[in-house]
């Protein structure tokens, strides 16, 4: 057995498509209407199929759980908070962090309240932090990591 790809249940699929291919870049792979394969392994469903598949009302779909999210890394962490800074409609779970290891990372929803996470490529924060003058064994004191898993980020 082996996971293939997340999918999520949309309630407008032209929007959702618009939506992660001008926010998150992802293009459409396969496209049967109601189902939707993304690059990067998304798959979107649409509500009412969705609901006839699970044999539930569409009522019992319920959107904006917080429950989980679909998490991306970005080498560009920088343009791309540009890139979304000059987006209206983006409804933030919240702006950029940065977590006790040194990853910037922002939340936001999708047009169905699924939490999306962007978070700066790991690899990037571990130069980001050679780039200030930290050495690799800082870094990872920084990073709480073994000075090997920096290392390896170098390769």
């Amino acid at each position: 057995m082996k996971f293939l790809n997340p999918l999520i249940v949309v309630t407008n699929m032209e929007k959702a498509k618009k939506f992660y291919y001008e926010v998150l870049g992802l293009e459409v792979i396969v496209d049967f209407g109601a189902n939707v394969t993304l690059t990067g392994g998304v798959a979107l469903q649409t509500k009412d199929t969705w609901s006839a598949f699970i044999h539930k009302q569409d009522s019992e779909i319920i959107f904006g759980g917080n429950a989980a999210e679909l998490y991306f890394e970005e080498d560009d962490f920088d343009g791309f908070i540009k890139k979304i800074n000059d987006i209206e409609d983006i409804n933030y779970v919240h702006t950029i962090i940065e977590h006790s290891w040194g990853q910037r990372v922002v939340r936001f929803y999708d047009p169905d309240k699924h939490i999306i996470e962007v978070g700066e490529n790991i690899i990037m924060v571990v130069r980001r932090f050679l780039n200030s003058d930290l050495s690799i064994e800082e870094t990872a004191i920084r990073m709480d990591v073994p000075v090997d898993y920096v290392k390896s980020c170098l390769i």
